[in-house]
């Protein structure tokens, strides 16, 4: 998620205002992947539009409701299905690009409180929009009291994916300080991660330390990130080795260790490989990024395609957009199947799965005028003229935003009225806490390193 090296290819410079924005946006989509120029490593952004699709994808199909309108998952119904997590486990290519494209821009706009607003206004702005409107329902459906069965569940739901951006603010927030030791150590940055992570897992799994499982978040992810780093200065010439070594460490650790099968969050399980992050996640991460770039060469030149190209413009420009909404299009569907008075087959039964094409097809339509609606709020603004100063402001500010936005993970917005609340590591946040901390933290990055009297505005 998040732009690309040079800026995302599927955005343009302003909104499309109103009249046949449908149109227009195809216009910008098709102007843009004309000119892009010779120099733009496609297959990058072609890997965020693929990762993008198999997450979506992925919670469309493990999103297992039953005849009594309770979701399960599909992975504790077919424990078997836990393998195809090895490949479809996607989010550490996410974080792989991530780290490509931060490295880039970096360097490119080397302020950090310049650099910081401009990665939180492509994430914050339509994140914001989500949660306004989800807050909205939390509000209005108890006292209709329309606040239980499947319901309810969506309004827990709905805010879990908001994790992925909070570790992302997280990698926004430490790229400059990443980046300067990817440049001075290289390889030896990421085995420091990495190192990291082992000794996490060390004292998580051998000596019982408490809590220290969760610096793992930052280790294990950031380790991945790191590798856009090197990807960025082409210092990954051997991607066989790098998927070799990460298939051959996660199926020793999982074999082997107290490390569970699957490689996405389990209901009821004692320990994850997701949350907090594992050894054997990172080893996973390893296995994707080396199968990744191993098909450079083919991926890129399918990216190269103009149909392909332009598609895939037009796409990154709505990612974010796409992310947020894609479990509302989901819930939505099988909302309106209940409400119809279809009774629904027994999740993985012969019946469930001759309804998977038509039921994603229908969350595909239902996602695609969300999208619709709610895109103009992921287009950029401009830039606000910045001083070079503000960096120990916006770094507060971007703290702030990414506890908020993890706070928000956790806690959903069922329970909203009842005062609700969820532990992020070992204090206890509310939604409307949650939401305060990511507005807060969202101004403080807007107001640091900005010239005196600077506005900015959407460009017509």
């Amino acid at each position: 998620m998040g732009s690309s090296s040079t800026g995302s290819p599927g955005t343009g410079s302003g909104s499309t205002g109103s009249g046949d924005t449908g149109s227009r946006d195809r216009l910008r989509a098709r102007d843009l992947a004309a000119a892009t120029p010779a120099t733009r490593d496609r297959y990058v952004d072609l890997l965020r539009v693929a990762s993008l699709a198999v997450v979506v994808l992925g919670h469309w199909l493990m999103a297992a409701v039953g005849p009594d309108g309770q979701v399960g998952n599909l992975l504790a119904v077919v424990p078997e299905l836990q393998a195809v997590t090895w490949v479809f486990q996607v989010m550490p290519v996410f974080f792989f690009v991530g780290g490509f494209s931060h490295a880039l821009a970096h360097r490119s706009r080397p302020r950090y409180a310049e650099f910081l607003r401009a990665r939180l206004q492509r994430l914050l702005r339509p994140t914001m929009v989500f949660v306004a409107v989800w807050g909205a329902a939390a509000l209005v459906l108890p006292p209709l009291g329309a606040d239980g069965g499947l319901a309810g569940v969506a309004l827990r739901l709905v805010t879990q994916p908001l994790w992925f951006i909070g570790i992302y603010l997280a990698m926004v927030a430490l790229t400059p300080p990443l980046l300067r030791l990817h440049e001075r150590w290289g390889w030896g940055a990421f085995a420091a991660l990495a190192g990291g992570a082992v000794a996490v897992d060390l004292l998580r799994f051998a000596v019982h330390v408490p809590f220290v499982a969760f610096l793992n978040f930052a280790f294990v992810w950031l380790a991945v990130h790191q590798l856009g780093f090197l990807r960025a200065d082409g210092m990954i010439p051997r991607p066989a080795l790098l998927a070799g070594a990460g298939l051959a460490g996660a199926a020793a650790l999982v074999a082997l260790g107290p490390y569970p099968l699957s490689m996405v969050g389990m209901p009821g399980e004692k320990v994850s490989n997701m949350a907090p992050p594992t050894l054997a996640l990172l080893c996973h991460g390893l296995w994707l990024v080396g199968a990744v770039e191993l098909l450079r060469g083919p991926g890129g030149r399918f990216a190269a395609r103009a149909g392909v190209w332009r598609a895939v413009v037009a796409a990154n420009g709505v990612a974010m957009t796409a992310f947020l909404w894609h479990l509302t299009a989901m819930l939505g569907v099988y909302g309106a199947l209940l409400g119809s008075g279809a009774r629904l087959p027994e999740p993985a039964s012969g019946a469930w799965w001759a309804q998977v094409p038509p039921r994603l097809a229908a969350a595909a339509v239902l996602a695609a005028l969300l999208v619709a609606a709610f895109r103009r709020f992921e287009a950029p603004v401009p830039a606000a003229p910045a001083t070079g100063t503000g960096g120990p402001l916006a770094a507060l500010g971007i703290t702030l935003a990414l506890f908020g936005v993890l706070g928000l993970s956790l806690t959903g917005f069922a329970g909203l009225l009842d005062g609700h609340a969820a532990t992020l590591v070992v204090v206890p946040v509310t939604a409307p806490a949650a939401v305060a901390l990511i507005l807060a933290g969202w101004l403080v990055v807007e107001r640091a390193g900005r010239a005196p009297g600077a506005v900015t505005g959407r460009s017509r």
